[in-house]
């Protein structure tokens, strides 16, 4: 995706860098000034995300499993004189990371490619610091059933909301990724989860894809019917002594 010019590896612009957290947060979601803030860009290479919150002063960490994704962050930021720390990880084992150490953890579509997202969560809530913040994006569970569409260009739920395992091929891959391993999350897995945690969750939306003058079967036809995507904002709870040595999270 990173060599072909895939649309999730579009690197920041410069218009985009004159106003970084308008580009990076249209809801109003993030502080008013990042200046200083640790920022984890997780599972976020790609020289989007990281070379935002680089413009807007903040101290930043850009993960992800893919060196040819991060090739795109390193070369975004040595052309633009920011700092950058870059590591290729896994998104649910971040060892490498010290506890409390973020203010900001920045995930955009990617819990989709891990077949459990509890791992995932724990390691988000270890690097985050007391109040600090989480703001993710997920594919709808809803949206991964769709199997194709019937003779009155109906989309049916040929997969079941209890898929386990990798998800199959499909006639439909409006919102899938070709050659990539994805997989079901339940959104007792999704919010309930992240409350495990210990997040609150602050804010939660479904990003607008639909447009009714699409042709049938067109990913934009989809959007009118089913939400691709939600976008969260959680925070992390003060941690109790017993989370701090090692114990068992907050549980609600």
């Amino acid at each position: 995706m990173a060599e072909g010019g895939s649309q999730f590896a579009k690197t920041a612009t410069d218009e985009e860098c004159q106003s970084p957290l308008a580009a990076l947060d249209g809801r109003g979601w993030l502080p008013a000034d990042v200046t200083g803030l640790n920022v984890l860009c997780l599972a976020a290479g790609g020289g989007w995300q990281s070379i935002l919150y680089a413009a807007a002063g903040a101290k930043v960490t850009v993960v992800d499993i893919s060196p040819a994704m991060l090739k795109l962050d390193e070369q975004e930021a040595r052309r633009r004189n920011l700092h950058l720390q870059i590591v290729e990880a896994s998104m649910d084992n971040l060892e490498m990371l010290a506890a409390e150490s973020f203010d900001i953890v920045h995930q955009p579509v990617s819990t989709c490619y891990v077949p459990d997202v509890a791992p995932v969560y724990r390691e988000i809530a270890r690097v985050l610091r007391d109040g600090g913040i989480y703001i993710s994006q997920h594919k709808q569970p809803t949206s991964l059933q769709i199997t194709g569409r019937d003779t009155r260009q109906r989309y049916l739920l040929g997969l079941s909301y209890y898929q386990t395992g990798r998800l199959p091929q499909v006639d439909d891959e409006s919102y899938r990724e070709t050659g990539t391993a994805e997989y079901l999350h339940r959104w007792e897995e999704l919010v309930g989860g992240l409350c495990a945690c210990g997040f609150v969750i602050q804010a939660l939306s479904e990003p607008y894809r639909g447009d009714p003058q699409a042709p049938q079967g067109s990913w934009r036809h989809r959007g009118l019917y089913v939400a691709p995507y939600l976008r969260m904002k959680a925070q992390r709870l003060p941690r109790s002594d017993q989370d701090r040595s090692g114990a068992t999270l907050w549980m609600p």
